[in-house]
């Protein structure tokens, strides 16, 4: 199983910080994210999904990932 990290607006839409995956591929955990929680909708497509740290595509398999983040746009700077 993987680590599922929410942040900011993603941990509000979500209800929670964190949760587990056995999904295949980061595409396929994106799918299942926006089927279990319709607020992810707008939100999703804008985050920085990072898997153990670095930006991956869709089709990345998540076997043997440690950390999934998603992270939305932060205001300020």
């Amino acid at each position: 199983m993987t680590a599922v990290r929410f942040f900011a607006a993603a941990q509000e839409a979500v209800g929670r910080d964190a949760m587990t995956t056995d999904a295949a591929t980061l595409g396929e955990l994106k799918a299942a994210l926006l089927s279990a929680h319709p607020a992810l909708h707008g939100l999703l497509p804008r985050c920085a999904v990072l898997v153990d740290g670095a930006r991956v595509d869709d089709e990345f398999a998540l076997a043997g990932t440690q950390t999934i983040d998603v992270l939305p746009p932060f205001a300020g700077g």
